[in-house]
């Protein structure tokens, strides 16, 4: 009796390893898993100046994405896509955009607007204060 392993193995399991690190390649190789501390509450986030109107920011640091759909309204979410992890990277056309396999999230409320993310972004707590956008 031999042990002897075919090709269609080693490609099977090569290719396996291959596709797993490609994955934790995507964007900025930023994961969920990653353990660094999200902003404490109270932090200053930014000012209602620096969210655009229809549109929003992405503050990496504190994994949270701060959007204004409408004037003064201010919506703030988790930035880390539900589909694989990835910290989204652009908010733009009413959308918060994953790089990594291409998910979008409504700026309103953090809906999927395309896959293949399964669920929304998780809603964050802010408060608003004069001209103050703060961790709540």
């Amino acid at each position: 009796m031999t042990n002897r392993s075919t090709r269609r193995t080693v490609i099977l399991a090569t290719g396996a390893s291959a596709l797993l690190a490609g994955c934790s390649q995507y964007g900025d190789g930023d994961s969920s898993s990653d353990s660094s501390p999200k902003a404490s509450s109270g932090e200053q986030l930014a000012t209602t100046s620096d969210i655009p109107v229809g549109g929003g920011t992405i503050f990496k640091e504190q994994k949270i994405v701060v959007t204004q759909p409408a004037k003064g309204d201010f919506k703030a979410f988790s930035a880390i896509c539900t589909h694989a992890g990835c910290t989204v990277n652009k908010v733009a056309d009413g959308t918060i955009d994953c790089p990594c396999h291409g998910s979008k999230f409504s700026v309103e409320g953090g809906a999927v607007k395309a896959g293949p993310a399964p669920r929304p972004l998780p809603a964050e707590k802010i408060t608003v204060e004069g001209n103050s956008i703060r961790l709540a």
